[in-house]
């Protein structure tokens, strides 16, 4: 276990299994020198951990712990393609989809669950460029999606 995992394990959290594709698409692909992420939803163990729009069904508390699950769920998608998440040299941009009400505007705030973790847990490497972004609906109806795009160590494999 690296230390980004280690990382992980001291706040209580570990890295899930990558989530299968609901359609057409991979996980993560890596370009030269960068691993980008497709949109990660909020799965834990299969499933989605709550439905519906922030503003309305779902507290801006649980999409904000959405946007975190939706980070790990990232993270293991890189992990699946370069191996070792302590070759990760920079978390370089997060964009966060938050489906909310229409007068819901606490996108940032919800953001932060992946931002912070990411701070957390690559440090000063987890610094990064940002983008949240309230839409009508996500796949599944899921509240939150949260893609990634990161730097890495090393070659293109």
């Amino acid at each position: 276990m690296g230390a980004v995992e280690e990382r992980l394990a001291g706040l209580g959290l570990e890295l899930p299994e990558v989530a299968k594709p609901v359609a057409a698409y991979v996980p993560a692909l890596r370009s030269g020198q960068h691993v980008f992420t497709s949109g990660q939803l909020p799965m834990r163990s299969g499933e989605l951990i709550v439905t519906g729009k922030v503003g309305g069904e779902v507290s801006p508390e649980e999409a904000t712990e959405c946007a975190q699950q939706c980070a790990l769920n990232a993270m293991a998608a890189v992990k699946s393609v370069i191996g070792d998440l302590d070759l990760v040299t920079r978390v370089v941009k997060v964009t966060a989809f938050v489906a909310s009400t229409s007068d819901f505007t606490g996108q940032p705030q919800v953001a932060n669950g992946a931002s912070e973790l990411l701070g957390t847990v690559f440090g000063e490497a987890g610094q990064h460029a940002r983008s949240a972004v309230g839409v009508p609906v996500l796949p599944l109806d899921a509240p939150v999606e949260v893609e990634i795009v990161v730097e890495v160590a090393g070659t293109d494999a």
